[in-house]
């Protein structure tokens, strides 16, 4: 009992050193503050009423008083496009939220008791995840309608099974460890033995994959309303821009250049930030490249 060592903590002293030594890491992390820091506040600080139509200055380029131009209504770009991070990260922060949570609880659930309710569960996530996401998302829209609540729902739907599968595994694999064996000899109870064990040392992989699963998110609500079918039109978003500049790419292809490149931005960010996780995390693939 006195050798058995409890691993550490998730994040530690010497994984906030790896991360200020890998650069690209860095670099990300401190624009995904910035941007977010913005996107929090844009409604507060946009130059323009996002909605406001303007027929007279409609499809005008970059200028000091449209700073990205303006789209065929002769709304501000620039300022549609900050409340489209608003939206954007508003939604994905919610989706990954619900479907890491839920997806630990579920993949705790099958790993831990194991028996019928990991057959049960098991069988739930094999059939979410054999379903293709977006028809199950476009089916799900098509009942709920439009809206905020309605795409954080439908995403979520889809989004929770890939985190139980993961969490189950990683349960499994835990709960095998001799630190957790002699916790449940010794008359710990199992939801603090899930808690104080084996939550703690399996939520690593978790939180990679929800990093990156941001940016998928953000992608997936632009394709929705790129396809007509993911917000209101009168709440900015970059996949509906995306859409309506389309019909501009000759005359105004700023309509579509800058709503693309917000997507491509936080998209790179996420990533870059979910690979520098992967490494400083994984105490078996601590290899990334140190820049």
């Amino acid at each position: 009992m006195k050798n058995i060592k409890i691993p550490d903590s998730i994040i530690s002293e010497d994984h906030i050193q790896m991360i200020f030594r890998r650069k690209d890491m860095l670099i990300a992390l401190v624009l995904l503050f910035t941007l977010m820091s913005i996107a929090l506040i844009a409604p507060c600080i946009v130059p323009s009423d996002p909605n406001e139509v303007n027929l007279n200055n409609k499809n005008l380029g970059p200028s000091s008083e449209h700073l990205l131009g303006t789209d065929y209504l002769g709304r501000d770009m620039l300022s549609r496009i900050m409340i489209g991070a608003h939206t954007s990260l508003l939604i994905s922060f919610g989706v990954v939220l619900i479907s890491l949570v839920s997806g630990v609880f579920l993949g705790c659930m099958a790993g831990y008791c194991e028996g019928y309710a990991d057959d049960v569960i098991s069988r739930l996530i094999d059939l979410f995840l054999a379903f293709p996401g977006i028809i199950f998302v476009l089916t799900v829209m098509s009942m709920l309608g439009t809206g905020v609540v309605n795409i954080i729902i439908a995403l979520s739907i889809v989004q929770w099974a890939g985190y139980a599968r993961l969490m189950r595994g990683q349960v499994i694999s835990v709960k095998k460890n001799e630190y957790v064996l002699s916790a449940k000899m010794i008359g710990i109870g199992d939801i603090r033995v899930l808690l104080r064990h084996i939550v703690p040392n399996s939520i690593a992989p978790i939180l990679v994959l929800a990093t990156i699963d941001i940016g998928h998110v953000i992608l997936s609500i632009s394709a929705l309303s790129f396809l007509g079918i993911g917000l209101p039109a009168d709440i900015p978003e970059w996949g509906a821009m995306l859409s309506a500049g389309k019909a501009y790419m000759r005359t105004a292809p700023f309509q579509t250049i800058f709503p693309g490149m917000a997507i491509t931005t936080f998209v790179v960010i996420f990533s870059i930030i979910g690979d520098g996780m992967r490494d400083i995390l994984d105490p078996q693939d601590r290899g990334g490249d140190i820049y």
